[in-house]
Parts: C-alpha cells; structure tokens; sequence
C-alpha cells in the first residue's frame, strides 16, 4: 500500500495522541483517591441560669473587668425615620449586681462588643450600623458596616473586640467581618455557612456562633402548654481560615441563646424572649436571664 508523507505523518501524530491519553489516563488510575471528606465534630450543649437581667430584652453581652456587659434590645422602631428611644447597655457582676448602665442612640439592638473603653453597639432598627459609645453615653461615632451602600451596610447580629480588632456579625453579607475600629477598614471575612446567625465569642484563636433556626417563635401555645418550636446551635470557625471545626446543639429545654461571650472558658450568653420581626414574644421560660452553656 502507498503511504504518502502526509498520511504518515498524520497517522504517526494520532497514534502519539493516542499514546499520550492512555498514559494519562494509568495516571489517573494509579493515583492515589481522595482523601475521605473530614468529619465536623458535633456535640450537645445544655444551659444553667446564672441571673436575671434589669427589665427588658437581653440580646447581647460582653466580658469586662468588672463583669458582664448586657445589652438591651427593643423590637420596634423599625426603618430608618421610625421613631426611636435609647437602648440601654447594663453593666453587672457575676451575681447579677447591677453597676453601671449606659444609654446608647443604637436601636433594635442584637450584637454589643466592650473594647477601649467604650461599648459597641450593632443595631437593625433607625439608621443601621455600629455605634460606639463612652461610659458617659456619648455617642463617639456611628458608622455604617463596611462593603455595602455608603450610607446603609445592613443589620448586625453580633459583635466581637478581641486584640483591637472589631469581629462583626454582617447580616447583608452573611459573613463574620474583622474591621480596623480606627480607619474602619474590612481586613478579613469568614464566610457563614448557617441559616440563622448571632451572637459571638473568642476562642483561643476560633470564634463560637450562635446558630439555630428562627423562623417562627420559639414557644407556642398549645393546649395550655409551652410547645418548643425551633432549634438551637453553635458553630466554631477558626478565626485565621475560617474553617469549620466544630457544631453543636442545644438540648430540649435549654434556654434560648442569643448573644455569646467566653468568660474563664466557659460559654455565656442571654435568653432575650423576644422573636423576629413581626412575631410575639418567644414565652421562653428563661426570658431574661443570663446563662452559661455546658457541653455534655
């Protein structure tokens, strides 16, 4: 048979193609598999009442020197020109003293951090956005939450101060953003890989979140009785990556948690019993009190 020199080279060319695929494809099949996917650690979590709030909705805390800082959270006065009343941030010992309390221009309160000196305000009612605010109640500044609209970030359902940084729980980007407090500049995010989002705490080198779902009330009537409606959890992110580490779930009967600090290793955080916009009140048992979080 008379070969030309093009059909040569062309039936050389395919069998080299040929030859190169089969090689590559004993690659892929000698290669070792993937590695299986890695097991997120989960456990369960109870809680145990330490003390009751001052009156009111206790949506956020923070650790101080003197004890806990406590911040309250009106459900109302929702939208930019709605009509507005401070929000108070109390300050009480581990007995439930109260000593000190602060009035901030924040509204709809659901994330307070306490750093230099001064408590930081996250509110999703009037003007969103986070305010600083001296012991004196002077309002420092208010400042909306960085990468969205000038003049509206979004809401914030927690705020974290841990070594001059400013963790905040951005609702509009559903994510954990680290912010410089004096130039106000986004320097890191970790992504939320939850459904509901709250309050945070530090964690030798991780952040603990609140989760959970809240869509309805978490109690309800029926039948004369208290029925628990939703669910609620945590989850542990490492502040340097924000891979997750760990989750975990509250037990039935546990109190409804809402903000979240570390104090002396161990979970804090307050039952506000109030839900959601346009929903009644939660008829937690545990409305009001502040509480710590046991693992089992």
């Amino acid at each position: 048979m008379d070969i030309s020199k093009r059909n040569f080279l062309t039936a050389g060319l395919g069998l080299g193609a040929g030859l190169m695929a089969n090689m590559a494809l004993a690659q892929i099949l000698d290669a070792a598999p993937p590695p299986p996917k890695r097991e997120v650690p989960h456990r369960k979590v109870t809680t145990r009442n330490l003390f009751k709030a001052p009156p009111g909705f206790p949506n956020a805390v923070a650790i101080a020197p003197e004890g806990l800082w406590v911040a309250e959270q009106k459900a109302q006065n929702y939208g930019k020109d709605a009509k507005r009343s401070p929000e108070a941030c109390w300050l009480l010992d581990w007995s439930g003293k109260l000593l000190k309390t602060v009035l901030t221009e924040s509204c709809n309160t659901s994330g307070m951090a306490y750093g230099d000196g001064y408590v930081w305000m996250g509110a999703n009612g009037g003007p969103e956005g986070i305010y600083q605010t001296d012991m004196n109640s002077k309002t420092v500044s208010h400042r909306q939450i960085p990468l969205g609209p000038v003049d509206d970030g979004g809401g914030c359902h927690g705020l974290l101060w841990h070594e001059g940084k400013l963790w905040i729980v951005a609702n509009r980007l559903r994510g954990i953003l680290r912010v410089d407090p004096k130039t106000w500049e986004p320097e890191f995010m970790i992504p939320i890989t939850t459904g509901r989002w709250h309050g945070t705490a530090w964690d030798n080198g991780a952040i603990w979140m609140v989760t959970g779902s809240s869509d309805v009330d978490r109690y309800i009537e029926k039948d004369g009785k208290l029925v628990h409606t939703t669910t609620s959890g945590l989850v542990k992110y490492d502040a340097a990556t924000g891979q997750l580490l760990e989750t975990a779930e509250f037990v039935e009967g546990s109190a409804d948690p809402h903000g979240l600090a570390m104090h002396d290793g161990v979970l804090i955080s307050c039952d506000a019993g109030v839900g959601p916009p346009g929903f009644e009140l939660t008829h937690s048992p545990n409305s009001g009190y502040i509480f710590q979080i046991d693992f089992i």
